[in-house]
């Protein structure tokens, strides 16, 4: 005896092995004993243990060449093996999720007192969808995927599009060692270089990609998966949906269009920006204009200095009888020597500095002009 196996009192096990499929699928679980010596297969039983807290229950048993389901595994289940090889592997077609658990196969050879167990693990996922949506011109894929723990292979796989027209096309076919789409022909050539298979062949998977998806496209298709006398079907209802309506675009429209994301994002987050900076930037401009006259007002002072040498400045800076705080204008007082008399003796000539305000300034300037109009001296003329 060849293989994994673990001695028992009675009987030889395998390792147990684990298979995942989804509900409405087909599972193929295999259990072949190999043996160097000539014996037949007189009986085969598959058990199912649900859970812990549930009952076994037969799944099929076989004797004297009769199999016989159980249950209500009937309809679904039958031996695709071949008995005279050893070959008892059970094929489970439309899974429903009350089949998880694991299913035990026990074969007993003629004239043998044990007996062969494999045990396989069932997992059982929710239903794939049978019916996709696609729009006009957009790309599908329709999966078919035959599920087993033997290594089975594929020979031909086979999709088949029946929809509103009368007669069946083929879609895809392919072959051992030869892998083609339908060429053109009169009857199957709509599918011609839109069809690409896009499952591993290896691992028993038959899927296809439609490009250029038309909205005669809608409809049913089968995938049909031969592994030599074994066939595994599959179909597929396919809605087309008509390509949305392209609205007018008029030239002003398109302009938009051309800048990016990231720039259409930056002008609107400029313009925002611009809009709410604007009182404030209004108010800085003010400000910077109020003190531009100010400084303006100062520089008049300093060319005064400039253009008339020997003359002294002196601030004067004096608080009101209200307490505040009062700016006054800059008197100038310049000593000027007079060659009056023959003795040479110098007259200095002063003033009084009076208060006022910068607004003001011209104004107390007229009237102290008109008070001292009439013997202010040449010099204080010339001042």
């Amino acid at each position: 005896v060849s293989g994994d196996y673990s001695l028992g009192l009675n009987d030889l096990n395998v390792s147990p092995v684990e298979l995942t499929v989804h509900v409405g699928d087909s599972a193929l679980m295999g259990c072949v004993f190999q043996s160097t010596e000539d014996k037949c297969i007189f009986k085969i039983d598959w058990i199912l243990s649900p859970g812990e807290h549930a009952k076994d229950e037969y799944v099929l048993y076989y004797y004297s060449n009769l199999s016989v389901p159980i249950g209500r595994f009937q309809n679904r289940v039958q031996l695709m093996g071949d008995i005279l090889s050893n070959d008892g592997s059970l094929l489970l077609q439309d899974v429903q999720e009350a089949d998880q658990g694991t299913y035990t196969c026990e074969i007993r050879l003629k004239g043998e007192s044990q007996v062969f167990k494999k045990a396989v693990v069932l997992h059982v996922l929710p239903e794939e969808p049978k019916e996709l949506m696609v729009r006009v011109g957009e790309m599908i894929r329709m999966g078919c995927v035959f599920q087993s723990t033997e290594v089975k292979h594929v020979t031909k796989v086979e999709w088949i599009f029946s929809g509103r027209r009368a007669k069946e096309e083929i879609v895809f076919r392919y072959y051992h060692k030869l892998r083609m789409s339908v060429g053109y022909s009169q009857s199957w050539g709509h599918f011609q270089n839109r069809v690409n298979l896009v499952g591993d062949i290896f691992r028993n998977d038959g899927s296809i990609m439609l490009q250029g998806v038309r909205e005669s496209d809608g409809g049913n298709y089968t995938c049909s998966i031969h592994l030599g006398n074994l066939v595994f079907k599959k179909t597929i209802v396919l809605h087309v949906s008509p390509e949305e309506p392209r609205a007018l675009v008029t030239p002003a429209a398109l302009r938009p269009l051309v800048l990016g994301g990231n720039q259409l994002v930056i002008i609107v987050g400029t313009v925002c920006a611009t809009i709410l900076l604007l009182p404030v930037l209004i108010l800085i401009v003010k400000r910077t204009c109020r003190n531009k006259s100010l400084v303006n007002s100062t520089v008049l002072v300093k060319n005064t200095k400039k253009t008339n040498p020997g003359i002294k400045e002196e601030p004067c800076y004096f608080e009101s009888c209200e307490g505040e705080k009062n700016i006054y204008s800059s008197i100038i007082i310049r000593e000027v020597i007079e060659e009056e008399e023959p003795s040479e003796k110098s007259e200095a000539t002063y003033m009084t500095m009076h208060p006022v305000w910068p607004s003001l300034r011209s104004d107390r300037k007229n009237s102290l002009e008109k008070k001292s109009g009439g013997g202010m001296s040449k010099t204080q003329q010339a001042f």
